[in-house]
């Protein structure tokens, strides 16, 4: 699970108005895809499915961000892969987010588009059930609009996920969803697949993801543990924990500057392949 690629000077990026800590530069996530074994079986998903051995590699990343237009897309197909982009739909045509050209051309470059949900909930899954399949199938239905072709995958914003989650997927047609816990474990929820992820940040080293990729025990096990101990700390602390945590985020958050171009603006950069036929 990536999130979005800023150029390599973090001050002064122009097509960024947020800096994260799922934040990677372009040097470094381009680095972090080396890491991953060329060989390495990534493929990309767009309704439900089985595989006869182990899980295959799926690249994902959250939020809709102009970077994935500009910087993932194309380093991506440099490989000869393709990614997951999940859209937060509320969010299509704002400064530093995907418009709705550049997301129909990611689809036709033969990356997956998925809902990211209409507005981001925080705590999706503290959400009514009404609530939580109107997320999921109006941000489908925009999608699907935008694309002229059914949108049936999806991922869960902020991490919160549920049995009463995924079951609104499902009832919003949504066949795969994909979830921010570190696991290999799948599983169905009415006919929704559900899978995990493993979240990659600007801290880590290029070399996590080819570990990961490569099904080495001691990154995955990581993630795990932190994973079952934040979520021991939030049944503990309740409503204290989501206010230290958007406390620290909004103070601890570099921010750079956000600017009036448009993302319609802005190019994919030209050292990297685009427009190329579809994967098979």
């Amino acid at each position: 699970m990536y999130h979005d690629v800023i150029q390599d000077s973090m001050s002064s990026d122009i097509e960024t108005p947020r800096v994260t800590p799922y934040s990677l530069t372009y040097q470094h996530f381009r680095d972090h895809l080396n890491s991953i074994r060329q060989e390495a079986a990534v493929q990309t998903i767009q309704r439900r499915q089985t595989w006869p051995e182990e899980t295959p590699i799926f690249l994902t990343f959250d939020d809709g961000e102009t970077s994935a237009y500009t910087r993932a897309a194309g380093a991506l197909e440099a490989r000869n892969w393709r990614g997951h982009f999940f859209i937060t739909t509320d969010w299509i045509g704002k400064p530093g987010f995907l418009d709705r050209r550049q997301i129909r051309e990611l689809s036709t470059r033969g990356h997956v588009i998925g809902s990211h949900s209409c507005s981001h909930p925080e705590r999706m899954s503290h959400l009514g059930s009404s609530e939580l399949v109107k997320e999921w199938a109006a941000s489908r239905a925009v999608l699907s609009e935008i694309l002229g072709e059914r949108v049936q995958v999806a991922s869960v914003p902020a991490g919160y996920y549920s049995s009463k989650v995924g079951k609104a997927a499902a009832a919003a047609g949504i066949e795969v969803l994909f979830t921010s816990e570190p696991t290999t474990t799948t599983w169905v929820e009415d006919g929704c697949l559900i899978l995990g992820r493993y979240c990659i940040q600007g801290h880590m080293p290029a070399r996590t993801s080819g570990e990961i990729a490569d099904g080495l025990l001691w990154p995955r096990w990581s993630q795990s543990t932190t994973w079952q101990a934040k979520k021991m700390i939030k049944a503990l602390t309740g409503e204290s924990y989501f206010k230290i945590r958007s406390f620290l985020l909004a103070h601890l958050r570099p921010q750079t500057a956000a600017t009036s171009n448009s993302p319609a603006e802005l190019k994919p950069l030209p050292d990297e392949p685009r427009n190329q036929p579809r994967s098979q």
